[in-house]
């Protein structure tokens, strides 16, 4: 469970409500059902204009990746790399195919199945940075329907305020409902800005950053592979690794895989 993705909602939810309670209004003032209808209902019902329909319907299973921690263990990763260039070194190229199997990594695995059929560096170059790619490609289609829903959300907002002040000129002979009437209609430009500078906004954000930490992962595992694939001495490849990790990170395992 990611706590900060928590603490964003929850703490959003909490600043809005005081600020409604401390300016002397009440939660079912901010609370009105045709504006949900318009501003989250039609902000959805448009994403089915601009994505296919598995990704409008299944864009609420990315959404829960928000709030799930993803760990891509590059500390394990550069220490399993630095033992496979070892095993290399010391029986060859062809003794990394008996353990291929139990990697964790489906991506390491196939860049290491390449280099054990003696598949040629560039080419192994070539293949995984077209993965890597498309998996991004992948991430980023996800991301940008989000970023969309999140465009989306202002503009019906204010749809929905248009909406509530033609309803309100139509009865304008009644002065005691002006006011009223006025806080509903503005009550779904709230609703727009919230999904788009507090919820569908921040999210696409978040899923940026997961993005970007399993690309680097990605990077990771071809840099390993490669090197074990050049022959690198193992100290080398620790290098070339260690410098994905940020500093506290790399000192707590540089001194066990930067061997003399």
């Amino acid at each position: 469970m990611d706590i900060a993705s928590i603490i964003g909602m929850v703490g959003g939810a909490a600043v809005i409500f005081l600020g409604v309670f401390t300016s002397g209004g009440s939660l079912g003032g901010i609370i009105d059902i045709p504006s949900v209808f318009v501003t989250i209902g039609g902000s959805y019902a448009a994403l089915f204009l601009v994505a296919p329909l598995k990704q409008a319907l299944g864009l609420w299973g990315i959404l829960a990746r928000v709030f799930k921690t993803y760990n891509y263990g590059e500390q394990n990763l550069i220490q399993n790399m630095v033992a496979l260039s070892e095993k290399a070194r010391r029986e060859g190229i062809l003794a990394l195919e008996e353990g291929l199997d139990d990697l964790d990594s489906p991506f390491m695995k196939e860049g290491l199945r390449l280099v054990v059929d003696g598949t040629d560096g560039n080419v192994i170059r070539a293949i995984m940075e077209n993965e890597m790619s498309m998996t991004e490609s992948r991430h980023m289609s996800w991301i940008n329907v989000v970023n969309q829903w999140a465009g989306f959300g202002p503009g019906f907002g204010m749809m929905g305020t248009v909406i509530g002040l033609i309803g309100m000129l139509n009865n304008l002979e009644d002065k005691s409902s002006l006011g009223p009437n006025m806080a509903v209609a503005l009550i779904t430009t709230l609703y727009g800005s919230m999904l788009a500078n507090w919820i569908f906004g921040p999210m696409a954000q978040k899923l940026i950053a997961q993005n970007s930490q399993e690309i680097s992962s990605m990077e990771m595992v071809l840099e390993g592979v490669l090197s074990i694939q050049a022959g690198d001495n193992p100290r080398i490849l620790a290098m070339k690794l260690l410098t994905y990790l940020d500093p506290k990170t790399r000192k707590v395992i540089e001194a066990d895989v930067l061997k003399d």
